[in-house]
């Protein structure tokens, strides 16, 4: 059986090498065994085990665009006026054409998908929503909220899946 098959269970030393490596996902090895008080052998077997679970899916950076850019950030909730699968893959694909559209999740409970809009000003949020408007696409409503200010968040907090 594949390992991303297999449902893996997180214990605790697994959680401290998890949120070690959402505060610095770039320290060391070495420097994440010292933290989580493993040898770095035992470090590392656990790591590549959660790699390769899957639990652990990569790596990436946090980015903060230069502070004197301009730029807006909305976020966008999106209904669509028919609900089958077409009209979700036509969505979808018009969305991934986007790249001020940063982020794009479907929901249940009433909307379909909330977006996060990156921009140079509201101006060029306008002209994306009147592309996406194009009937073909399927908009039947959106609304529009524009950030004031991002929370940056200190500590993200790695939380099991079958644990409450």
């Amino acid at each position: 059986m594949h390992p991303r098959s297999q449902k893996m269970k997180l214990d605790p030393i697994d959680l401290k090498i998890v949120a070690a490596l959402q505060r610095d996902g770039r320290m060391t090895k070495l420097k994440l065994a010292e933290t989580v008080a493993l040898s770095p052998a035992a470090c590392w077997e656990r790591l590549r085990r959660m790699e390769e679970a899957g639990v652990i899916k990569g790596y990436s950076a946090i980015v903060d665009l230069k502070p004197d850019a301009p730029r807006t950030t909305v976020i966008v909730e999106i209904s669509l006026k028919s609900h089958q699968q077409a009209d979700f893959r036509r969505f979808e694909e018009a969305v991934a054409r986007e790249p001020a559209i940063v982020a794009c999740d479907a929901t249940g409970g009433g909307i379909d998908y909330i977006m996060r809009v990156v921009t140079p000003d509201i101006d060029a949020y306008q002209r994306l929503i009147d592309r996406l408007l194009e009937p073909a696409i399927g908009i039947e409503r959106y609304y529009t909220y524009v950030v004031t200010k991002s929370v940056p968040l200190v500590e993200m907090h790695a939380i099991p899946r079958d644990q409450p």
